[in-house]
């Protein structure tokens, strides 16, 4: 099957004298994203030939405490989602559930904000 078209994604990293990230701004023009700005950000590639994961975990210096826990059971939920689509494995993805559960309780995530 031919490529009929490429779909641009760009991430850009601002970083201080210590390269530490001060801004992460991410386009999808395809999307209609133009440089939202965003405090946080994993990004997980699978190398085939390895069987390995390839990831980079960033944060700026502004994410407070609060929303980096919420960023974390968000992410873990939407694993789980893509998990049970990409396998239907309903069983694990159950337990993986009970997990994001046992999470946001352990870490006092307000039900309203989960």
């Amino acid at each position: 099957m031919a490529i009929k078209k490429e779909a641009p994604v760009t991430i850009k990293v601002s970083l201080d004298e210590n390269k530490i990230p001060e801004k992460i701004k991410w386009s999808a023009p395809d999307g209609g994203i133009v440089d939202q700005e965003a405090k946080a950000m994993f990004l997980t590639f699978w190398d085939g030939n390895k069987k390995e994961s390839l990831r980079m975990d960033l944060w700026t210096k502004k994410m407070p405490l609060d929303e980096m826990k919420l960023f974390f059971h968000q992410s873990l939920l939407s694993m789980t989602q893509s998990f049970k689509k990409a396998t239907q494995d309903e069983k694990m993805s159950a337990t993986l559930s009970d997990f994001c559960d046992y999470f946001a309780e352990k870490m006092k995530l307000d039900k309203r904000s989960t």
